[in-house]
C-alpha cells in the first residue's frame, strides 16, 4: 500500500557559506523528505549580512513538525518560515510567449476563463512574455519545460517556425502540450492544436489544465479551429 505524501514549504534564514546547503538537504533526508523544489536567493538579498534565504518544497508522509524541530537545532540556521507551497497558491501555469498583440489577446481569454474556474476553488495561473526573434523566442520556448507547475504552452504570434518548431518538439517530449495560433511558419505543423482566435486560444488552454473541465486536447490533437 502506497502512503501517502504531504507536500510542505519553508523559507529558512542561513548562513551563506560553503557546505550549508548540503548540511540542511541532509538533515531532510535524514527524516525521509523528499524535495521536489529548491531555490537560494543571491546574497545580499537578505536583511542582515553574511544569510542567504533558501526557499524548499518537500513531501513526507509523517507530519513535518519533527523535521522544523531538527532544523532549528542546526546551528547554522537562524530562520524558518513554514508557507503554503506554491501549488497550493498559484497552482498549475498556462505559459504564453509570442508577439505582444496576440500575447495580449491569448492572455485575455486564458484569464478570463481561469477567473471561472479558480472562483470555484481551482488554482490555474497565467504566465505571458512578448519576444521577437528566431532565437529569443527558440530559447523561451526550451525554457518552458523547466518552469515549475508548468502545464501548457500557447505560442501567439504571426510568423514562427524553424529552430522555435524545434523547440516545440523538445517540449511536447517534455509532456506539455502547445497550442499555436494560426500562424506562418512551420509551428503549427508541430502543435497540438492549432486556434484561428487567439481569445480562443487561451480559453482552450486553460480547460486543458482544469481539474473539472471536460476538455482534453489529446482527444482532438492535429486539429485546426
Amino acid at each position: 500500500m502506497t502512503e501517502c505524501k504531504t507536500t510542505y514549504a519553508i523559507c529558512i534564514i542561513a548562513e551563506n557559506r560553503k557546505g550549508v546547503l548540503h548540511e540542511i538537504t541532509g538533515i531532510m533526508a535524514d527524516y525521509d523528505a523528499n524535495i521536489t523544489m529548491l531555490h537560494m536567493e543571491e546574497p545580499g538579498t537578505t536583511h542582515d549580512a553574511g544569510l542567504a534565504a533558501l526557499y524548499i518544497e518537500y513531501e513526507i508522509t509523517h507530519n513535518q513538525e519533527v523535521i522544523l524541530d531538527a532544523l532549528h537545532n542546526s546551528p547554522v540556521i537562524s530562520e524558518i518560515h513554514p508557507h503554503s507551497s506554491f501549488k497550493d497558491i498559484f497552482g498549475t501555469r498556462v505559459i504564453i510567449i509570442g508577439g505582444g498583440a496576440q500575447v495580449a489577446q491569448v492572455a485575455m481569454g486564458a484569464v478570463n476563463e481561469a477567473d471561472r474556474h479558480n472562483i470555484r476553488g481551482e488554482r490555474i495561473s497565467v504566465d505571458t512574455i512578448p519576444l521577437v526573434g528566431e532565437e529569443t523566442l527558440r530559447c523561451a520556448v526550451d525554457a518552458v519545460s523547466r518552469l515549475p507547475r508548468a502545464s501548457i504552452l500557447v505560442l501567439a504570434g504571426s510568423l514562427m517556425g524553424g529552430t522555435v518548431s524545434e523547440a516545440v518538439v523538445r517540449v511536447k517530449k517534455e509532456g506539455i502540450p502547445v497550442i499555436a495560433l494560426n500562424m506562418a511558419g512551420t509551428v503549427p505543423e508541430y502543435a497540438d492544436l492549432v486556434v484561428t482566435d487567439p481569445i480562443q486560444a487561451g480559453v482552450f488552454a486553460v480547460m486543458h489544465v482544469s481539474s473539472i473541465a471536460v476538455f482534453d486536447i489529446t482527444r482532438i490533437r492535429g486539429r485546426q479551429f
